[in-house]
């Protein structure tokens, strides 16, 4: 799949979190987040691997019992099943990937 830039509309997950999908195949998904300062992820897990970049901003960021405070060019893996959150100490651009693959992240036009 190739997917040109600004091809889809970011949409609200969170107050403050605002997410849209980039490119998917069968097996994992890339999404671009913008996070507004002073929102949160809230503490959650799910049965998705996640990787990240932050591109820019600052994070506090939790992963299971441990905190980090990224910032630019800074990367994460989440295993599945691992409790993490984030505080966003400002505003931030983060893509990261999902495997396999969300489908609550898929675009309207992949939904049966």
């Amino acid at each position: 799949m190739f997917t040109k830039s600004n091809f889809r509309e970011f949409e609200t997950l969170l107050p403050g979190v605002e997410m849209r999908p980039l490119a998917f195949e069968e097996q994992s998904i890339l999404c671009e987040f913008i996070l507004q300062k002073g929102s949160e992820l809230p503490s959650h897990s799910h049965p998705y691997e996640q990787t990240g970049y932050l591109v820019s901003g600052k994070l506090n960021f939790r992963i299971d019992k441990e905190w980090f405070v990224a910032g630019p060019g800074d990367s994460w893996c989440i295993p599945s099943a691992v409790e993490h959150q984030v505080e966003v100490l400002e505003e931030a651009k983060v893509l990261e990937t999902f495997t396999p693959i969300r489908p609550d992240y898929l675009p309207d036009e992949n939904v049966d």
